[in-house]
């Protein structure tokens, strides 16, 4: 007696079919699970075995041989309960109507009672199914929240075991969701607003331009001056995040096991901010079974790091490639792993060990030239080439937190946001880039074009703040933001003036 039930794998993000086989033979009763099986599959057993026995069905005397296939490839998780525990019960003619089960994927973890538990990396295999002919899903109840979003498949939530078994029966309805796209995504409003911040106008403003243009923003400056706090409203200023956008967030929180159950879908920009004491497989995704770090789980979001020297050294460097590529390559025994991961780097930090160097603070700093230099070199050169500003931050003056003037608010600097994405967007509609930050050395010779008085600028000042190639080409983008920001076709000799201004910054490292 065999029976052949579908189901899904998932590695990373990449999703593959699966067939789930049950035979059941005379002998010795046992069951043996083949097809590079992991330790979360081979336990399966007990718990299908209790789920069967505990829903009032019959478990079969029988060898039972479960081949997951094809064989070659490895599987993992939890969700094969289900579709085994089908396979079973239909192999020894407890399911006794064929409705088209064929048709179906099935996916869920079983607990002893029979009860169908919420799994990991829905969402990934759900878009899989898209491509294969696959528009019926069975799934358990709580991970049903993810289908309503995936165009054109029927995903049915089930509770328990019975309640499956029941409607493969014809015995029980289930109602159907029928997957949307949606563009109807929500905004942090009035909880983290700019206007709550004093004075500061040069941060806010690098702000503004880091979100218009998707740049990475280094902060120094010393305690108190609102680093963290402006920080911390920088998603109430981006825009919101398209359909796709949002696909490719919650995939990722789909498979780390992050994903809100009542949402089903990541509507709002990630804002990370890890501890400094972060490892690096923490920080850029790792284990055994690989899942995605803060630089994934920030995709197409903000990830913020305070206090930005004390954080391991080789963690930062691992910083590099997702900040160059929008990526992340994850190497294990198991294989080969890549997550997206195109985050807006934010970082913050002191400009010494006590926080007080070159400030007009009545604190003076205690710091030797020594500590100085030694706190400062803990962000290397290449690290620091790949910030696209970095802004100085004074002390609040008591006119600004006493006066009665009001700041911006976040919807009006993210109007002026979302029209310079919007500009972005329509300028690069052929090339496949979002924004500014993305060009690639030849884009920006095309589209980062200077007249001779912005171009006679940037000459002086590639020569005498020694820029790199990489530096030179951010500055240009930089400037192409600003542009954006002002409605400029073009890049004007203040649009180059201003964003040299933010690499000026990186002079303060050579102490």
């Amino acid at each position: 007696m065999l029976s052949k039930i579908k189901s899904s794998s998932f590695s990373g993000l990449d999703v593959s079919p699966i067939d789930v086989e049950v035979d059941l033979s005379n002998g010795l009763p046992a069951m043996n699970i083949v097809g590079l099986a992991d330790i979360e599959v081979k336990e399966s057993k007990e718990r299908v075995r209790a789920a069967i026995k505990n829903s009032s069905f019959e478990f079969p005397l029988k060898r039972i041989t479960i081949n997951l296939a094809p064989a070659d490839a490895k599987k993992e998780g939890t969700h094969y309960d289900l579709p085994i525990a089908i396979g079973i019960l239909k192999a020894s003619g407890q399911i006794k109507k064929e409705l088209a089960i064929e048709d179906h994927f099935i996916l869920g973890e079983l607990s002893l009672d029979g009860k169908i538990n919420r799994i990991k990396g829905v969402l990934p295999m759900l878009l899989g199914m898209q491509g294969i002919g696959i528009s019926k899903v069975l799934l358990p109840m709580d991970n049903l929240s993810e289908g309503k979003y995936v165009p054109g498949i029927e995903c049915i939530g089930v509770e328990t075991l019975k309640d499956l078994v029941d409607y493969l029966n014809g015995e029980l309805e289930l109602s159907v969701q029928i997957g949307r796209r949606t563009e109807n995504f929500k905004m942090i409003e009035g909880v983290l607003d700019f206007n709550d911040i004093m004075g500061q106008e040069n941060l806010k403003r690098a702000m503004e331009i880091a979100a218009a243009g998707s740049h990475n923003l280094l902060m120094i400056g010393p305690p108190g001056s609102g680093k963290t706090m402006a920080a911390r409203r920088l998603p109430s200023i981006l825009p919101r995040m398209s359909y796709e956008e949002a696909i490719e967030v919650t995939k990722i929180y789909s498979v780390a096991g992050l994903l809100d159950p009542k949402e089903g879908l990541v509507s709002l920009r990630p804002f990370r901010s890890p501890h400094h004491t972060i490892s690096n497989v923490a920080l850029t995704g790792g284990g055994r079974i690989p899942k995605p770090g803060e630089v994934s789980l920030s995709h197409n979001g903000v990830l913020f790091l305070d206090e930005l020297p004390e954080f391991n050294k080789m963690a930062l460097e691992v910083l590099r490639q997702p900040i160059e590529d929008g990526e992340i390559s994850v190497s294990r025994v198991n294989g080969s792993f890549t997550f997206p991961s195109k985050f807006m780097l934010v970082a913050s930090m002191n400009p010494c060990p006590c926080g007080f160097f070159g400030t007009k603070s009545e604190n003076q700093c205690s710091c030797s030239h020594q500590h100085i230099k030694r706190y400062l070199g803990k962000i290397s050169g290449p690290l620091l080439d790949r910030i696209d500003l970095i802004v100085e931050t004074a002390s609040v003056e008591f006119v600004d937190l006493a006066g009665k003037s009001k700041s911006e608010s976040s919807e009006t600097i993210r109007n002026r946001v979302e029209a310079a994405r919007e500009a972005q967007r329509k300028r690069y509609e052929e090339s496949g880039f979002l924004n500014n930050s993305q060009l690639t050395p030849a884009a920006i010779r095309k589209h980062c074009k200077l007249d001779s008085e912005a171009k006679n600028l940037m000459e002086v000042a590639f020569n005498k703040l020694k820029l790199s190639g990489r530096g030179y080409n951010r500055v240009l983008k930089v400037a192409r933001t600003i542009a954006d920001l002002d409605g400029s076709p073009s890049i004007q000799v203040e649009h180059i003036s201003e964003a040299l201004q933010y690499r000026n910054g990186s002079q303060f490292f050579k102490f």
